[in-house]
This record gives structure tokens, sequence and C-alpha cells, in this order.
């Protein structure tokens, strides 16, 4: 039986590209690089920065975390507001929590980050635990902010657990731990990408989401 709800954040509870792109084109700019259009930046939504700015731009890792420091530079003043929740996230919610989930977030972002976005959008309210990235990086891996959260869970069966994520690192780190993953397909990952990383089903919509949620257990 599950138990335990994880979601990710960027592009399973809220849309946050404004916010995202704008920070990356900032880091960008800092570097004298020519500034990649917003469209075109979607992939970096999901995976740590430091990997974005190495696989995407050949950054070494120690100008990968200084580009991760000029986009918490701009993320921090402003960047975290240019975010909006999905449609009908809220009431998912609800509904789950009162359904007898407990409800937790595991986000690649920092934690002091998504603290602060999840309250701004009052959607705090509805989880036990708020598990997210370190500032120093040490713990940036979906694997590692997993079991990080699952320890502040003090989750004893993993088998109590469904991830819910958008993209192919929520169902890569949950496999880590073999706990299945819930993909959704109005963030920013394909149904390609989510089913060959092994993703146990998928949703199309925040409405199916729920319902596949609420009948998990019932499989």
């Amino acid at each position: 039986m599950v138990k335990y709800l994880l979601f990710d954040l960027d592009g399973t509870l809220t849309n946050p590209k404004e916010g995202i792109t704008r920070c990356f084109q900032y880091a960008l700019e800092y570097f004298g690089l020519p500034v990649t259009p917003a469209d075109e930046l979607e992939w970096i939504i999901g995976p740590p920065l430091v990997d974005s700015f190495m696989q995407g731009y050949g950054f070494s890792a120690e100008k990968a975390e200084l580009g991760t420091k000029k986009y918490r530079e701009r993320f921090t003043d402003v960047g975290w507001k240019e975010n909006e929740v999905y449609p009908g996230i809220d009431t998912a919610l609800k509904m789950l929590k009162e359904a007898g989930f407990l409800l937790s977030v595991a986000t690649s972002k920092p934690e002091n980050m998504a603290e602060r976005i999840l309250e701004y959008f009052g959607l705090a309210q509805y989880f036990d635990v708020i598990g997210g990235a370190s500032l120093d990086m040490s713990r940036s891996r979906k694997a590692d902010v997993l079991r990080y959260t699952l320890e502040r869970l003090k989750v004893q069966d993993t088998r109590e657990v469904l991830m819910i994520g958008d993209r192919k690192y929520d169902v890569e780190g949950a496999k880590e731990f073999g706990i299945p993953c819930l993909g959704v397909l109005y963030g920013y990952g394909s149904r390609e990408e989510l089913m060959e990383a092994g993703a146990a089903a998928v949703a199309e919509s925040v409405e199916e989401l729920t319902e596949k949620c609420l009948a998990w257990n019932r499989k």
C-alpha cells in the first residue's frame, strides 16, 4: 500500500520556465556567451544546474559552480517569483491529503528556495516534508535528495512510496530505491523520455494524476 507521495517541484507542481530561463540567461551573459532563447532552454528545467552548464556548454566543474552562483544571484532576488502553479494543483493536493496520503516534496532546487516558493503560492500547508538540494551543492542529485527526504520522513519500507515527477531524473532517482514513479506529461518531459527511463505510469493532466494516485492502492 502506498502511503507516501513524493512530488518533484519544477514542472510538476509549478511551471518555473520564466524564472529559470531568465536566471540562466543572466549567468550566460556574465560569461559573455550568446544568450540562448528561453524556448531553447526548456531542457535545463529538471536536472541540477551544474550538470546543465557542464553538459550543455562544456563548462568545467569549477566554472559550472560559478555559473550556478550567478544564476542564484538573480533567482534569489526575483527569479523565484517568476513562476506559476499549474491549474488544479491546489485541489489535487487537498484531495490526496484528505485521502490519507502523506505528501512531501523532493526537488533538486535549493531547499530554502523550494520552501519560499511553496509558502508564497500557498502550497506548503499540504506537505509534511519539503526536501531539496543543499546550497553547497553536496546534495544535488535527485537520488541524494530522495535519500535525504526519505530519512526525514523516517520511511521504513520504500514499497509505501510513490514518486511523482516530469523528467527522467525523477524516474531514475526513484529507481535507485526501488520506488515507482508516476510521470506527468504537462511538465517538461515527454512520454518517450519518461517511459524509456522506466516510469511505472504517466498522467497527461493534473486531474489524471489525482485519479491515478487515488486508484494506485486498488491495483
